[in-house]
């Protein structure tokens, strides 16, 4: 706080401030500087000071309180008026209120009987009822820009007294980043999509889960009873411990099933990037929709299974299908090439297991998840041809149809 112990003489300010040139010195508010002001000007009796003890005594207040020179010249002028230094209060500008409650209600009122018509027809409205009709109720509101109209229409009032139904405004999600992966030809990013078995009167079959890596076309299906979060994490994490290579990438489209805080649980502790589709952009899934169809749908069939059958499924897809998938089914891998006008054109002339182009890739090695080899893959793919392990799938698909429940003797 600033105080004074005494009030000092002429001559002991002129040295005060002769000595003091290397110091500095500040109020801790402005309440306080502008008390310390007045009892100064009030202590020294300022007024009837000589003007060379004025100067002094200004050098001096400036010294004490770190204010500029004319802000100190305002306050000696404001004690000069009222022999007193105080704040002044600030007093914000209103603009005046033109257009009063009774043309809100006109307004609501008008929009109420026309279902809300465009900003100009209302406008218009506003001028047929003044000018043609001779409303004079309608005088301001004949002369109101279009602009002001939607700001009344934002207004509480207005709200309050109109009838019109606003549409819901989405909301955003704050889960995944709207965007295209960039794998740069790393494997390990996974597009992921559902598919669904069929309803039979009106019970919902199983879920197909189709995971698959964009650069390799490694798969791994998985097949759970409903698709709410319950069910769906233990597989999705099953399906991504099934791909020999680091997972860094997982795509979706913008189904609940998939943008939910336990499924971003999940891949933030794995350290997995999580994006989804773009609107618009009905190509972000085609990879993993192609697979659905010439996979799931070619296997599986469209009838109807029973969620009951989830489990089988799944140890068929885990213990069997998704190694035919990997080590034994080649898959087509576009050649792109530009014509002259600058058109993008694929051939599918290429034609490998996802194994097979994994192994293509530049050092493979370094993207394999610890405790997997590239020779414990090669034993997997060498146990049987592809012809014979084509026969092994199809002999334990129909072993698994077979122990299928009956539709007539579903509960």
């Amino acid at each position: 706080m600033m105080t004074d112990a005494r009030v000092m003489s002429i001559d002991e300010l002129n040295a005060f401030l002769a000595s003091s040139d290397v110091f500095t010195f500040k109020g801790n508010s402005r309440e306080e500087i502008y008390a310390w002001i007045e009892r100064t000007l009030r202590s020294y009796s300022y007024r009837s000071r000589p003007r060379l003890e004025k100067g002094l005594l200004r050098r001096y207040m400036r010294k004490m309180t770190g204010i500029s020179n004319s802000q100190l010249t305002r306050l000696i002028a404001q004690f000069r008026r009222s022999g007193r230094v105080c704040i002044r209060p600030y007093q914000r500008y209103s603009f005046p209120t033109k257009y009063t409650r009774e043309d809100q209600l006109l307004l609501a009122e008008l929009d109420n009987n026309n279902e809300r018509l465009s900003g100009k027809a209302t406008v218009a409205i506003f001028k047929r009822e003044y000018n043609l009709f001779g409303k004079s109720d309608y005088q301001r509101l004949s002369e109101i820009s279009v602009a002001h109209l939607y700001r009344l229409r934002r207004g509480s009032f207005y709200r309050n007294h109109t009838l019109t139904i606003e549409k819901t405004k989405p909301s955003s999600c704050k889960y995944g980043e709207r965007r295209r992966p960039d794998p740069q030809g790393r494997p390990g990013f996974i597009r992921v999509d559902t598919v669904h078995q069929g309803d039979l009167n009106g019970v919902k079959g199983v879920y197909h889960i189709n995971t698959i890596d964009e650069v390799t076309q490694w798969e791994a299906i998985g097949c759970v009873e409903k698709i709410s979060e319950h069910y769906l994490v233990p597989v999705l994490k099953d399906l991504l411990s099934q791909y020999p290579f680091r997972i860094l990438g997982f795509h979706s489209d913008n189904g609940s099933e998939y943008v939910n805080k336990r499924v971003v649980k999940l891949l933030n502790k794995l350290l997995i990037e999580f994006t989804k589709s773009r609107a618009r952009h009905t190509n972000d899934q085609a990879l993993v929709e192609g697979k659905n169809g010439s996979i799931i749908r070619k296997q599986m069939g469209h009838w109807h299974i029973p969620q009951s059958e989830a489990t089988k499924i799944q140890s068929f897809y885990k213990e069997i299908f998704n190694t035919y998938l990997n080590f034994h089914r080649p898959c087509g891998f576009a050649t792109e090439t530009v014509d002259e006008k600058g058109k993008i054109k694929k051939k599918y002339e290429i034609y490998l297991t996802p194994f097979e182009k994994f192994k293509s890739l530049s050092k493979p090695e370094q993207f394999l998840k610890n405790g997997v080899t590239m020779e414990s893959l090669k034993e997997v793919e060498q146990q049987r041809s592809d012809t014979e392990y084509a026969k092994l799938v199809q002999k334990k698909k129909i072993e698994l149809f077979r122990s299928f429940s009956k539709p007539g003797i579903l509960t």
